[in-house]
């Protein structure tokens, strides 16, 4: 009930910018304004607000981290097949690529906080913080690449990666933000939710789920199945227990995250199908993830 607690709001806004789109006839041009304000001012503001607060143990998580890249890195690689194994066009392959490896973040915290407390929330916290820049700089890379935009100007001057790496560098030097300005932040960070999922059921078609299904199921199956099974393997051999466990195995797992929808809008790439592959793996999230936590032993 936990998980489906945490997942059913999320669709359910999902829905509601479907629904707002086609019932209230805003004007067209309303949408990409809306996709341009979160992608410029909501997730940056959110990434470096959640960021710039965790407070950043290394040492005793690094073998976490290190299983979290390597099945990252193994989600990119996995990805990539796609591209020779379904022929999709380059603006659907890049926009796809995405849904192999990122997740959502805030599925995660609320998971996270549900099974091991405080304690989850920060390894999943600095777990967050070690992926996001690796999962930005590989989307990105993939967009400017295959879709529209020279890849090196988009990698450093993406407002996501700098926000990201902002956050960091505030989070391991100490500093702190005035609250002239950390209010402002946090009541942005917390407007990118409810905008993120509204922006995307509002560039959501029906008939996107019969877009490219082959590339669409196939970014399904590896985030929701492979990507864990994956993570698993690799956090066992690694001796991992308890809380790092868990939590490395829960990320692994989690649906696509909204923020590939946005950027791919914003890049150039096929928004359709990473609209509909966040729709698909946050609906059957609902039951793979309590599948993973009961394999866990919860």
């Amino acid at each position: 009930m936990s998980v489906a607690q945490a997942i059913i709001p999320i669709f359910a806004l999902i829905l509601l910018g479907y629904g707002l789109r086609r019932w209230f006839r805003l004007r067209d041009d309303f949408w990409p304004q809306l996709d341009r304000l979160v992608y410029y001012v909501f997730f940056p503001a959110l990434l470096f607000h959640s960021l710039s607060g965790f407070q950043i143990d290394l040492g005793a998580a690094t073998p976490m981290l290190e299983v979290a890249s390597l099945y990252m890195l193994a989600g990119m690689v996995l990805g990539y097949v796609a591209k020779p194994l379904f022929h999709a066009p380059p603006k659907v392959f890049s926009a796809s690529f995405q849904s192999s490896f990122r997740f959502n973040s805030y599925v995660g915290l609320a998971v996270a906080g549900s099974i091991h407390g405080q304690d989850g929330l920060a390894a999943i916290g600095l777990l967050m913080g070690f992926l996001v820049p690796m999962a930005n700089v590989a989307s990105v890379w993939a967009l400017a690449r295959h879709g529209e935009g020279k890849w090196l100007k988009e990698i450093l001057f993406n407002p996501l990666i700098m926000a990201t790496a902002g956050g960091i560098a505030f989070s391991l030097a100490g500093l702190h933000l005035p609250d002239l300005l950390q209010r402002p932040i946090a009541l942005l960070s917390q407007a990118s939710l409810p905008m993120g999922l509204i922006a995307v059921g509002a560039g959501l078609k029906l008939q996107s789920l019969n877009h490219h299904r082959g590339t669409l199921w196939y970014g399904v199956i590896v985030k929701l199945l492979m990507l864990p099974a994956i993570a698993w393997g690799l956090a066992s051999a690694f001796g991992l227990t308890g809380v790092y466990f868990h939590i490395a195995v829960l990320m692994a797992a989690l649906p696509v995250s909204t923020v590939s929808y946005v950027l791919a809008m914003r890049m150039g790439g096929d928004g359709s199908i990473s609209a509909a592959q966040v729709m698909v793996t946050t609906l059957l999230a609902m039951v793979t993830l309590p599948m993973w936590l009961l394999l866990m032993g919860f």
